[in-house]
């Protein structure tokens, strides 16, 4: 199938009130244009060369999400561009952003990301961590927090992602009153798991394979 189907197949799915980011990351210039002539605007990139290499080569209307993980040696080269941080995973990056877009004269939307997968591999703060971090990260000038990012155990067991979805979605509603009315965005859902993501509070998912098959790493 065309990525034009696969959108439109996916697109059955998501809410008008859930926002989607088209993983495009490894993938060639010819295939996010296909996407983007469809009407997505929004793409989400892993390897900070690649997202600087496009962001030079593709319509500049193109929202940029980082959505890997990030290095803090690397942040200067997408601060002064990116739409969206999504892994911030420590107070050392954030400040790194912070201090990358001061340079920049730009405020950098970030999402911190907390770790609810029973995966050690996955990146982010701990559910007890993630309340002094906040509290940390909206002193910072340069930097505005969106919301928060999660990731859910890579599994066939649908009663555990839910779970560890509900669990993002709960600490989602608890920092809230506390962060600001900025502090809007639910990141957490991908190709595998977007739809039980949605069912448990969802308002950002971020699709990759769905839409444009099978990566070519690189």
């Amino acid at each position: 199938m065309s990525i034009a189907s696969n959108l439109q197949n996916i697109r059955k799915h998501i809410p008008e009130n859930v926002n989607l980011v088209c993983v495009s990351k490894f993938h060639p210039n010819e295939s996010i244009l296909e996407a983007y002539q469809t009407g997505e605007r929004v793409f989400g990139e892993s390897k900070v060369q690649e997202l600087c290499t496009k962001y030079e080569t593709l319509p500049k209307d193109i929202q940029w999400h980082f959505i890997g993980h990030l290095q803090s040696n690397k942040v200067k080269y997408i601060v002064g561009f990116v739409d969206l941080i999504h892994g911030v995973d420590s107070l050392k990056l954030l400040s790194e952003i912070d201090k990358q877009a001061a340079k920049s004269d730009r405020t950098v939307n970030c999402l911190l990301q907390v770790h609810i997968a029973a995966e050690e591999t996955k990146f982010g703060f701990s559910p007890d961590e993630i309340k002094i971090a906040l509290k940390e990260a909206l002193a910072y000038k340069n930097v505005k927090i969106k919301g928060l990012m999660g990731m859910a155990t890579f599994t066939d067991n649908a009663e555990q992602v839910k779970s560890e979805f509900r669990l993002l979605k709960s600490i989602f509603d608890e920092l809230k009153p506390h962060a600001g009315s900025e502090f809007s965005i639910l990141s957490m859902g991908m190709s595998d798991d977007f739809r039980l993501a949605i069912e448990e509070g969802s308002n950002m998912v971020r699709i990759g394979s769905s839409i444009f098959g099978n990566r070519n790493y690189v």
